[in-house]
């Protein structure tokens, strides 16, 4: 038992932070979608469903979806799972800079979780939707939103350490040789993520301190004497950045699973680059078209509309980057590529309908509809998420020495695929129909669209039931032999490295081949 706490609950190892992180990821996420079910079920017939009409729950239930999804699922899965498990050993370095610091970083998400869970429980839960948009977080009776906040502030804070923790790994203890164009692509992903957290987290835990005064100590930041587009114009500053520090590792992850099974280099590796470079950068200025409707001066409008369309051509760089690299390599399809091609074709659905809604005279007639549900769940429900997956089939047998069933993997993504485009390709005809987001009951014109999303709902959640499926929980007993087409150091060793993966840096030294 001391050995087992010394191991995991003092663990100062950059591998097995990344296992306790993609742990954490897989229990929040299975509540996350629990509640997403709930949802489903109470919207897949027009009437009382599930919840016998309970709005304040269904607003609840609306919440603790949006954000576990996004900062206990997805952020750990990608940024503190793969993040820290890859990054030292992709830049042949023995560790983290800061392994301790590491140790903390994790362990201020069980109780931000626990926090969040609390505050859906104590006297009517926080119904405020996932953005917590004044007047109704400050009105709002109770202490749910006070524990809500403070939640985040602790997650928040777990961000911002690893952020600092890994760019300081890859600043300072890459092995001798490594320039920066030899930097891995998950690497870079890694890398532009955390200068994403360390510039955007802050201005959200400012939104959230000012919010708590509000609520607590009568200040007027947002409510009576003050602007409640302030709030607005702080959220989306860090919640627009956050989208992208939600896609750009699973971007890093298809790379590599691109590269891997089209058996050569990623087509363009400076470009993919620069293209992540750029969107970090413009990621920054587009915030204000979450808030078309706020009315913005037309100058202004211009401007956001046009900045949120120029941020598609590095995204559509990338995309025919990979395109070009499965095109022209001898692509093998095992269960990480069939994830990889889907996210291919569904984030660049999502893409198309996202420089649809930055018109702003388009975003005018459907904010706040199924719409733009549809939107951000294409490029995360299906983006982010086959992201997690591809570098889950892909990597597992690496990081645990399991390996996988290959059928029943492929079946899981059928479904999987199936299941997800059901579900949210009505809510597009549901949005152009004009029905609106959070609200628990619709008219029986929507009936149609919304039991289809439903019925699609229940196949996605048997699917991720069949995730436990195709692990074979037997040990490998494979040679390790580097695969041909591996591009990247993690290959080079055997599956479950050692603790302290290169106790002496290796030398990269490029080779011409004639």
């Amino acid at each position: 038992f001391k050995s087992f706490m010394s191991r995991w609950l003092f663990s100062v190892s950059h591998k097995d932070i990344g296992i306790l992180y993609l742990s954490f990821a897989l229990f929040a996420g299975l509540v996350g979608t629990s509640l997403s079910m709930f949802i489903r079920l109470e919207l897949g017939l027009a009437g009382r469903g599930l919840l016998d009409g309970a709005g304040q729950l269904y607003n609840v239930i609306i919440t603790g979806h949006g954000i576990i999804m996004l900062l206990f699922m997805v952020m750990p899965a990608l940024f503190g799972g793969f993040g820290n498990w890859l990054v030292p050993i992709m830049i042949g370095a023995p560790d983290v800079a800061f392994p301790r610091l590491n140790n903390i970083s994790f362990w201020l998400n069980p109780p931000a979780f626990f926090l969040l869970i609390l505050s859906t429980l104590v006297e009517q839960g926080a119904g405020l939707g996932w953005t917590a948009y004044p007047p109704l977080s400050i009105q709002h009776s109770g202490a749910a939103v006070d524990l809500a906040i403070l939640s985040l502030h602790l997650n928040g804070m777990s961000s911002i350490l690893g952020s600092i923790n890994l760019l300081v790994t890859v600043a300072g203890m890459r092995s001798a040789g490594m320039k920066a164009n030899q930097i891995p692509l998950f690497v870079w992903s890694i890398v532009f993520t955390a200068i994403l957290v360390i510039l955007s987290v802050p201005v959200l835990a400012a939104a959230l301190v000012m919010l708590l005064t509000d609520r607590n100590l009568n200040t007027a930041y947002f409510c009576e004497s003050g602007d409640l587009v302030l709030y607005q114009h702080l959220f989306w500053f860090f919640g627009h950045p956050e989208v992208y520090i939600l896609i750009l590792p699973a971007f890093g992850i298809i790379s590599h699973v691109v590269s891997f099974f089209s058996q050569k280099p990623v087509f363009g590796v400076t470009g993919m680059i620069a293209a992540m470079g750029a969107i970090t950068t413009l990621g920054f200025i587009v915030w204000a078209h979450h808030m078309f409707t706020v009315g913005l001066d037309l100058d202004t409008i211009a401007y956001f509309t046009s900045a949120t369309m120029i941020i598609a051509v590095p995204t559509g760089m990338k995309i025919f980057s990979w395109l070009a690299t499965i095109y022209s390599g001898r692509t093998w399809f095992a269960t990480p590529m069939l994830f990889a091609l889907g996210f291919i074709a569904l984030f660049t659905i999502g893409g198309v309908t996202g420089v649809v809604l930055a018109n702003a005279g388009v975003d005018l007639l459907v904010h706040d509809t199924y719409y733009v549900v549809a939107h951000f769940h294409y490029v995360l429900s299906m983006g982010a998420v086959f992201g997690i997956f591809a570098g889950l089939y892909f990597w597992l047998s690496l990081m645990t020495g399991l390996s996988y069933n290959e059928a029943r993997g492929q079946l899981h993504f059928y479904l999987l695929f199936i299941g997800v485009n059901l579900t949210f390709f009505p809510m597009h005809m549901l949005g152009l129909a004009g029905a609106p987001r959070r609200v628990f009951d619709h008219p029986d014109s929507f009936a149609g669209w919304n039991s289809l999303a439903s019925y699609g709902s229940i196949i996605s959640f048997l699917s991720v039931l069949l995730l436990a499926g195709p692990i074979s929980l037997v040990p490998q007993h494979k040679d390790t032999v580097t695969p041909s087409t591996a591009s990247s150091l993690e290959w080079l060793l055997p599956a479950t490295p050692a603790n302290h993966t290169f106790n002496q840096l290796p030398v990269l030294r490029t080779t011409i081949v004639h």
